[in-house]
């Protein structure tokens, strides 16, 4: 099974998803990673471990550690410069020609031909904008595709006990959980990877605590998926026409449905 996983900035795949990609790539699914930005608007490290004018060449490298501890098949960019955080914390998104860039995503979908897709949530997670229009091109391209398109799966999908519910997309209920602690230590060398990335990974957390925490204590073991294409009858429990993907991950033993 050949799976694309298209996300907005390097270390997004690893933190939204990681250890369902890491579970797909254990149990012999060819996972292709395309990235639109190399996150040169993000931070540098605390300690600034480069220059921000050289940031996106370290975490195109951070990235590649990352898929190659994911178990990861390849690696793509799609070039948008990732702009710099504004005035407030306010986050940004990395174009504003969302036809163009729908129209790219089906490119590579027709030259890759992925049984499945994977991307950002339809509420950018956290509400970032580059993770929206991620989405929103991600979903375009499927609508052009029609019955050419992949599945279409999201992550972070919302369920009770979601373990990071800042994290959780509100408008995509759960249709799958998976159990990644088979694959964890995979997950957590992935985060490890994103070194420029630690102290943003941590920060919330270490406030929340009251103590500073360390990576792998902020690795989430349960990660979900919202299904959009082909639509999902929740009623009858299954999808019509049938879902590789999502048969292929129940088959793993470490999922079930939400």
């Amino acid at each position: 099974m050949n799976i694309l996983a298209f996300f907005a900035h390097p270390d997004d795949e690893t933190m939204l998803a990681g250890g369902t990609l890491a579970l797909l790539a254990k149990h012999s699914a060819q996972v292709h990673y395309l990235c639109a930005t190399r996150g040169e608007g993000g931070e540098t490290g605390e300690p600034p471990l480069c220059t921000q004018d050289k940031l996106g060449k370290l975490r195109e490298k951070e990235l590649a550690c990352a898929v190659q501890a994911l178990g990861g098949h390849s690696l793509n960019f799609l070039g948008y410069v990732d702009p710099l955080v504004e005035e407030n914390d306010e986050l940004g998104a990395y174009t504003s020609d969302l036809s163009f860039l729908a129209n790219q995503v089906v490119t590579i979908i027709r030259h890759m031909r992925p049984d499945a897709l994977i991307s950002h949530g339809s509420s950018g997670e956290y509400g970032h904008p580059g993770h929206v229009l991620t989405f929103k091109a991600t979903q375009e391209a499927v609508r052009l595709l029609g019955n050419a398109a992949p599945e279409f799966y999201t992550v972070q999908a919302d369920f009770p006990d979601h373990p990071k519910p800042r994290l959780s997309n509100k408008n995509d209920p759960a249709h799958i959980i998976i159990d990644v602690a088979s694959v964890l230590e995979d997950k957590t060398r992935a985060a490890l990877c994103h070194r420029t990335q630690h102290a943003l990974f941590i920060r919330r957390t270490s406030e929340t605590l009251g103590r500073m925490v360390t990576v792998p204590e902020v690795i989430t073991q349960v990660e979900s998926l919202h299904h959009i294409h082909p639509p999902y009858n929740q009623s009858v429990g299954n999808h019509n026409p049938p879902d590789a993907l999502f048969e292929f991950l129940l088959a793993t033993g470490a999922a079930w449905h939400a």
